[in-house]
């Protein structure tokens, strides 16, 4: 311990006589350090820790297995029979999103809500800041109206006030009775359940019809928690056999309908793992270049300082001690590069959330923990030992007798040697890294190009919330507010066209329906029909998207309820189910509707899924109704709100206020909500490749900048150590242009072997990443032509200041000083 002190006491008086040298390696060892932790931190509080839920690998969420969807929505009475009839699950519930209409504190506004079923909270273990979770017998059609409330909610309409239980909401007209709140901790992120719910309702309360029939899911998602002892695979078993005794019971509806279960944590994290996975490889090759410049400053700084250890061997210091020096004072670097990268962590990784919570989910639990100062110490160390041990023993290995006879004079070649080495392996992480973003970035602006199937710019997308009692109107009344709607939307300064809507919307909401082709007999089962997805609108929807019609015609005002059911359908719809055919005149039957429709016109394939995204879903059929066709019983369950498409001239925010101002002259208890550009629900769609764009891009500049100052130093160092070859060369008749060309000739082939390592390096390694391009080959030979031309063309930038400085060397004064 007593050596071990002396050695810290002098590593530490070694680098406060070197100040320069000190602030250059801190610096480099801070960007790598920190940028490590930084990008920890997000893997840690994304992928390695555990929920925030009781017992969290017991919690699992269920799907319907449908022909045409993976994880497809449950019907109601379907989930009553898992849950009666399962022997792996201690319980399960429910779940669907929903909206609400509060009235009566003050401005009437929107909340977004969850249909949930009794023991939801019970199954993830939450319980109420205040009061109580729901009773089973509350989650029963025609139990009075109860409903627990987010601390959110709580905080900003009710003022935290202690006392709110049994206090009263209205909510769509109704009252209800407020019996818990939910704590501010409460985080779920999952299909059909997004955070920043207002409250929570019990799903068995809800009246509408179709919720009691097997064959409508309406959107019905629901959650587990296993039996102790039960595994996932035998849940899975137990569920397959439960959902073919379904299917023999009621052939009609759940013929070919199983049970999909994934783990929850497994749901949350969706599809950003593989993000996570390639962005902490980049900055790991981030922090190996920082430990290879320090190196190749340490091997620098050791030439300096032969002397010293020769002395110290000569006075029966070991090679051991000597190592040891050297690693003290390498590990003493490496924990100030740590202290400095934390700060650097904390700073980035909150600057990073700013911009990236819609893409990472868990974002709420990304810091800086225990789990992350342990990372970040075992690296510092890591990284010490790492950069410390080459020029460590490069010294110790050093000639005892040559090093006190030459007087500390010169340097060997193996030096420049292994800091030649060390600049080729840093060249080629670089590459490695400016390879992979550009391959992002390429594939980013190749789904900008890609076509929606419809313009985005200048349409508006939002919600109106109708009165309440509009929902207890007669399917008619509520068409002709409707038509009111539609024509005070259209006398708005601003806009060009205007579509209410009931169903799908590209990229938000799908809207999907069974049906087969009339003069085909009914399939007896839902199985065996068809699927199309549809789309609910006006005549006006086509010209608001600018869909190009390919043939016959769009919907028109004279398709209204008294006139013959007709659809409009989409080319993936023709090709698929009509081949070579001319669909037109043709009828189709769908589940829901008794009469036929005519197929009246074809027009464009949109992009529903997204612009990445809706290649790989299977369900591409696409069908337009006109709104007013709807059934009463459909066209009552919109009642209470619709959504609306629009085009304007652009001036969104004027326009929008002119609407809003229309909307509530019209009705005061009207108003708009959810309101949307297309042009940024598209950017949304993108913005898990936009997040690892940026944070790419980020360490392949880094890497490129710390290569750069790299083979900046090695080359100063060496035309320093060669000043007096090089005024001996001059003496001799070597013009500047020879001694340029000398200078960076070294330096270019350093770069050309760390290009060429590189390139072979990026060709297997950006393989691993092939699954995150979009149009863009993982071998993709412009990217890697552009980058490694780049990377050769900074090297050569970096190498041309010394070898400049070479250039004006004086002969005389050179061979004088040596």
């Amino acid at each position: 311990m007593g050596t071990l002190i002396e050695d810290l006491r002098y590593g530490l008086r070694m680098l406060r006589k070197n100040p320069g040298f000190t602030a250059i390696a801190l610096l480099t060892l801070a960007i790598g350090i920190g940028a490590n932790t930084a990008v920890f931190s997000i893997v840690n509080g994304v992928l390695l820790n555990s929920l925030s839920f009781r017992d969290p690998d017991k919690l699992v969420v269920l799907f319907e297995s449908k022909p045409n969807f993976k994880e497809g929505s449950i019907s109601y009475p379907n989930f009553l029979d898992w849950q009666r009839d399962n022997h792996s699950f201690t319980s399960i519930a429910a779940y669907r999103p929903d909206s609400f209409i509060l009235t009566g504190a003050g401005e009437p506004e929107q909340l977004r809500g969850e249909m949930v079923s009794a023991d939801f909270f019970s199954i993830l273990g939450v319980k109420p800041v205040i009061g109580r979770m729901f009773a089973s017998q509350e989650d029963q059609l025609g139990a009075g109206h109860v409903v627990l409330v987010s601390s959110a909610f709580w905080k900003r309409k009710l003022a935290s006030a202690p006392n709110i239980v049994g206090q009263s909401v209205v909510l769509d007209g109704e009252g209800y009775t407020i019996i818990g709140v939910i704590p501010e901790s409460f985080h779920l992120l999952l299909p059909n359940f997004q955070d920043n719910k207002d409250l929570y309702v019990p799903i068995g309360q809800w009246s509408y019809p179709d919720l009691r029939d097997r064959s409508h899911a309406l959107g019905m998602k629901a959650i587990g928690r296993l039996k102790p002892g039960v595994t996932l695979a035998q849940a899975r078993a137990d569920m397959d056999s439960v959902a073919q005794n379904l299917a023999a019971a009621f052939p009609q509806a759940d013929a070919g309908e199983g049970a999909l279960l994934v783990p929850l944590k497994q749901k949350m994290i969706g599809d950003i793992e593989p993000f996570l996975l390639v962005l902490l490889a980049a900055v790991c090759f981030v922090l190996l270049i920082a430990c290879v410049n320090v190196a190749n400053l340490l091997l620098a700084r050791s030439t300096s300082r032969t002397r010293e250890f020769a002395i110290r061997a000569a006075l029966g210091a070991g090679r051991g001690r000597v190592v040891r020096q050297f690693l003290t004072e390498s590990i003493l670097l490496a924990i100030g590069g740590a202290g400095l990268g934390l700060l650097l962590a904390a700073w980035g990784t909150k600057a990073a959330l700013t911009v990236l919570p819609v893409a990472l989910p868990r974002a709420e639990e990304v810091g800086i923990d225990k789990h992350v100062l342990i990372f970040t110490g075992l690296v510092s160390i890591l990284a010490g030992v790492l950069f410390g041990l080459a020029p460590a023993l490069k010294t110790a290995r050093s000639n005892l007798q040559e090093t006190l006879k030459e007087g500390g004079r010169g340097t060997s070649g193996a030096h420049h040697r292994v800091q030649g080495i060390f600049v080729v392996v840093e060249m080629a992480m670089a590459l490695v890294l400016l390879i992979g973003a550009g391959l992002m970035i390429r594939s980013l602006m190749r789904l900008w190009t890609v076509n929606p199937g419809f313009d985005p710019h200048h349409v508006l997308t939002f919600s109106v919330a109708l009165p309440p009692s509009t929902a207890t109107l007669s399917g008619d009344a509520i068409r002709s507010n409707f038509r009111q709607l539609h024509d005070t939307l259209a006398s708005v300064p601003g806009v060009h066209a205007v579509s209410l809507s009931g169903g799908a919307i590209p990229m938000l909401g799908d809207d999907e329906e069974l049906f087969w082709i009339e003069g085909q007999a009914r399939p007896s089962t839902d199985k065996d029909m068809n699927w199309t997805l549809r789309y609910t609108v006006e005549p006006g929807y086509l010209e608001v998207m600018t869909i190009p019609l390919k043939r016959g015609r769009f919907l028109t005002p004279q398709d209204h309820e008294h006139s013959p059911l007709v659809a409009v359908v989409d080319e993936s719809f023709a090709d698929k189910y009509f081949g070579r055919q001319d669909p037109i005149g043709r009828h189709i039957n769908l589940k829901e509707i008794d009469k036929p429709l005519e197929i009246v016109g074809v027009v464009g394939h949109v992009k529903q899924f997204g612009l990445d995204a809706d290649d790989r879903e299977t369900l591409h059929a696409q069908l337009y109704c006109p709104l007013m066709q709807m059934a009463d019983k459909d066209i009552q369950q919109t009642g209470s709100g619709v959504d609306v498409v629009l085009r304007s001239d652009g001036a969104h925010p004027a326009t929008l206020d002119s609407i809003r101002t229309a909307i509530t002259s019209m009705n005061g208890e009207q108003f708009v909500y959810n309101v949307s550009s297309f042009d940024e629900i598209i950017s949304k769609s993108l913005a898990a490749q936009r997040f690892s764009i940026i944070l790419l891009g980020a360490f392949a500049a880094l890497a490129l900048l710390l290569a750069s100052i790299g083979i900046y130093g090695v080359i100063s160092y060496v035309v320093g150590q060669r000043t007096h070859e090089i005024g001996i060369r001059m003496a001799l008749g070597a013009d500047r242009l020879h001694i340029l060309r000398l200078i960076l000739g070294g330096g270019g082939m350093l770069a050309l072997a760390g290009v060429v390592l590189g390139l072979a390096s990026a060709l297997g390694l950006t393989r691993l990443m092939a699954s995150l391009l979009y149009g863009v080959r993982a071998t993709d030979p412009l990217t890697f032509a552009g980058v490694a031309a780049l990377l050769t063309l900074v090297a050569l930038a970096a190498c041309y200041i010394p070898a400049r400085r070479a250039t004006k060397v004086d002969p005389m004064v050179a061979l004088r000083y040596e």
